[in-house]
């Protein structure tokens, strides 16, 4: 077949980009048009995502891709973070920007409606991990603070949904970022309507759920005028970027019932799961605080959140404030040159969540807890990665429990496989090899998606014997499981796991 292009859209809390994706029926390229920073912004008291600022460079992305590729170009495809969503009013007005789920509004909220209905029930209807910012309490915290908002709206759309309305002018909730709003039921894949009605939240602002893969149409005429491409479909991915990065793992085994590879989605967050055909909504689900988001292909993504990269993210940005810039290579660096296992964190504690100043933080909860406290910056980050990989260890624990399944190795995708230490720690800590790569799995998963969609690819398992063909990976494997094993031990008694 002559080469196609997709186009993706992935854009994360921190950042975005648009891409293309160059496809010729048995390899897959990828190129960056353009990037932007992204962030939430401080306002009145309040955290909100600049939707508008971010619209506009998606469609410089856009006018990049028309010149460059011209007629060339086949659909576009967006992806983001989970949880977070815009509000319509009556005409389809954008009510106001979307709020951030590190807004300190939800907290609140979350101890009310756990009060209110308890967890047990609001899990029996949603499998969904216990955030306090999931979009449930998002909404719940808009109620209880009687948002005009709120009370305005007509339509709820996640993020990556209200861009695909504003290219195509065309409102559809797609499903693989509808299961993390914790108001979606799993079992019966459909809106939980009745959780919604119990606390007095308005269903009828949601729309039809839509499966990824689905061409919703084609980019309006003000978009192609403004844009210059003409002729142009819309297809949405698995809007969420997990679901994306999923999609291209790289795994030669199919999903199935008894799973033997797992997966981390290595970036700000750690995601770390299993691909299954069913969800798993138990109790000893709950208890160990799993979710069951949407999959491609129908399937379900078990898998925990784990506070990722974002710890070294933050104590990078404070001693840059402190005038102390350090590459990612040069922290990477200085932490392989510290010394291992030496403090350790529980990088999901609540304290990491927000922090004035995470460094300090970091040196907090170990003189809390009675260990070294890490002074140098090597030793911050090394405390931090250690712990993120001890804490991979402790959820592909879970998983093979869960699952009743044994893993054989783990895959790692996206920014974090650029992290050695890392992906080798993680490994250590596993017991596990780890392959790592590809680097760019969300946007790759985006574009296989709309080839798929196109018939460029007849399956998922195809659309990852592409990704394998295109991308090299690094495989590390364990090295000193005595030391390690010691160190999960006091791991897991530090964490209170």
């Amino acid at each position: 077949m002559s080469e196609q292009t997709f186009l993706a859209v992935d854009l994360g809390a921190s950042g975005g980009r648009c891409l293309a994706g160059h496809f010729d029926g048995a390899r897959l390229r990828i190129e960056e048009l353009h990037r932007f920073d992204n962030g939430p912004v401080a306002a009145a008291g309040v955290l909100q995502w600049d939707v508008l600022r971010l619209w506009t460079e998606i469609q410089a992305g856009l006018r990049i891709a028309a010149q460059r590729f011209g007629s060339n170009v086949k659909s576009i495809g967006v992806d983001t973070w989970g949880v977070d969503f815009g509000l319509l009013g009556r005409g389809d007005t954008l009510l106001a920007n979307p709020y951030c789920y590190r807004d300190p509004r939800w907290p609140a909220a979350y101890d009310k409606a756990l009060a209110t209905l308890g967890r047990e029930a609001i899990f029996a209807q949603t499998g969904v991990q216990f955030m306090p910012f999931n979009s449930l309490y998002q909404l719940l915290a808009l109620r209880t603070l009687r948002s005009p908002v709120l009370e305005a709206a007509t339509s709820l759309l996640m993020i990556p949904d209200l861009f695909h309305w504003l290219l195509t002018g065309i409102k559809a909730n797609e499903l693989t970022n509808a299961t993390t709003t914790q108001f979606y039921d799993p079992t019966r894949r459909a809106w939980a309507t009745e959780l919604l009605d119990s606390l007095d939240l308005p269903s009828g602002i949601l729309g039809p759920l839509v499966e990824p893969g689905t061409r919703i149409g084609r980019l309006t005429s003000a978009v192609a005028a403004e844009t210059g491409l003409r002729d142009v479909d819309v297809v949405l991915p698995g809007t969420h970027d997990t679901a994306s990065a999923v999609m291209a793992v790289p795994a030669a085994a199919a999903h199935g019932a008894r799973p033997d590879w797992c997966y981390i989605s290595s970036g700000t967050w750690s995601l770390m799961g299993v691909e299954l055909p069913r969800p798993v909504v138990t109790d000893r689900c709950r208890q160990l605080n799993f979710t069951n988001e949407g999959g491609v292909g129908g399937t379900t993504r078990l898998l925990k959140n784990i506070t990722g990269l974002w710890l070294v993210q933050e104590c990078r940005r404070i001693w840059a404030q402190a005038g102390q810039s350090h590459s990612w290579d040069e922290l990477a660096r200085l932490a392989n040159d510290a010394p291992p296992l030496v403090s350790l964190i529980d990088p999901d504690d609540p304290r990491f969540v927000a922090p004035a100043n995470m460094p300090e933080t970091i040196r907090d909860f170990c003189r809390q807890t009675g260990q070294p406290v890490p002074e140098s910056p090597g030793a911050v980050v090394r405390a931090a990665i250690d712990s993120l990989a001890l804490k991979c260890r402790w959820v592909l624990g879970a998983l093979e429990e869960l699952s009743a399944s044994s893993m054989a190795v783990v895959h790692v995708v996206g920014g974090g496989t650029q992290n050695r230490l890392l992906c080798q720690a993680t490994s250590e800590a596993c017991g596990r090899p780890v392959v790592a790569g590809p680097v760019e799995a969300t946007a790759l998963g985006n574009v296989m998606m709309q080839a798929l969609s196109a018939g460029g690819v007849g399956s998922i398992g195809e659309a990852r014997e592409v990704v394998r063909a295109s991308f090299p990976v690094l495989t590390y494997e364990p090295r000193e499981a005595d030391r390690w094993a010691e160190a999960y031990g006091r791991f897991v008694t530090l964490c209170k796991l």
